[in-house]
């Protein structure tokens, strides 16, 4: 496809008034919304859209912070309008990202003896603990091989899908939760994940339109129930997220922390911590 194709999301080469656009059209937003919410005027903003004005780098940023603009694209709009990216990109190994690192990485142990895993934006697997790891074992060697999908593994009918006990509730919390970062990030990367995951059939024997009845806190909120050689494992689960990330890779990196979610599953995890080894 020639780049003059392709929606601004994807083309390298947009112009930022066409990136601008983008992103206020995606957000659902009227250029009259928009202006009012950055304090400028609607012909102005009109101007930046179509390129008869250049934003300037401040306008930038605050356009995109009204708009909500992933860091990752704030420094593409920044590059396009010719400034020079504000926000650092660096891998969880590179040795400026040791202290972030660490601190997921003490987060994820704390959690013991309930599972924990960090994903990136594209939900693959950075870091995990050791309750996490026992969840997966057993899962093929190619669905385990790095960068380790954590959807992928959950929703393949060779992964952790026929373990699931209320399969279909999940999925759809799943899909929901993946929906609604799409919507958030405009990631065509995410967009067909989903594409792909949707397409996955239902592995054989899943009890897809089942579910355990409700016990202790799995009324409140969509469960994973996990079968397990020490019976049916429920949990709940919460994101943590960097609060206030000025480095792309920080603010894409997540962390899910399982807890139990009612009192058997805390009682399997006590003595399945007891008899693993250190």
């Amino acid at each position: 496809m020639d780049t003059a194709t392709l929606p601004s999301a994807l083309n390298p080469l947009a112009p930022v008034g066409e990136l601008l656009r983008h992103w206020r059209q995606h957000r659902r937003w009227s250029q009259l919304e928009l202006a009012q919410e950055a304090g400028v005027s609607t012909r102005h903003l009109s101007c930046l859209e179509t390129g008869r004005a250049l934003p300037s780098r401040e306008m930038l940023l605050r356009l995109s912070e009204r708009l909500q603009v992933p860091l990752r694209d704030r420094n593409r709009m920044l590059t396009a309008a010719g400034y020079a990216p504000m926000y650092r990109e660096r891998p969880l190994a590179d040795p400026a990202m040791q202290p972030a690192y660490a601190a997921v990485q003490r987060v994820l142990q704390a959690h013991e003896p309930y599972p924990a895993l960090a994903v990136d934006r594209h939900w693959n697997l950075v870091a995990h603990n050791r309750a996490a790891s026992a969840l997966m074992a057993g899962l093929p060697e190619d669905l385990l091989a790095p960068p380790v999908n954590v959807l992928r593994a959950s929703l393949h009918p060779r992964g952790l899908a026929p373990r699931i006990a209320n399969f279909a509730a999940w999925r759809d919390h799943l899909f929901e939760r993946l929906d609604h970062q799409i919507h958030a990030s405009g990631d065509p990367v995410l967009a067909q994940l989903a594409e792909e995951l949707r397409a996955l059939p239902l592995p054989p024997g899943v009890r897809g339109t089942e579910a355990h009845p409700p016990r202790g806190l799995v009324d409140l909120a969509v469960p994973l129930q996990l079968h397990s050689p020490a019976g049916t494992l429920s949990f709940i689960s919460t994101i943590t997220v960097f609060g206030t990330p000025v480095e792309v890779t920080l603010s894409e990196l997540a962390i899910e922390a399982f807890f139990p979610a009612d009192s058997f599953t805390t009682q399997a995890l006590a003595a399945l911590a007891a008899e693993s080894p250190t």
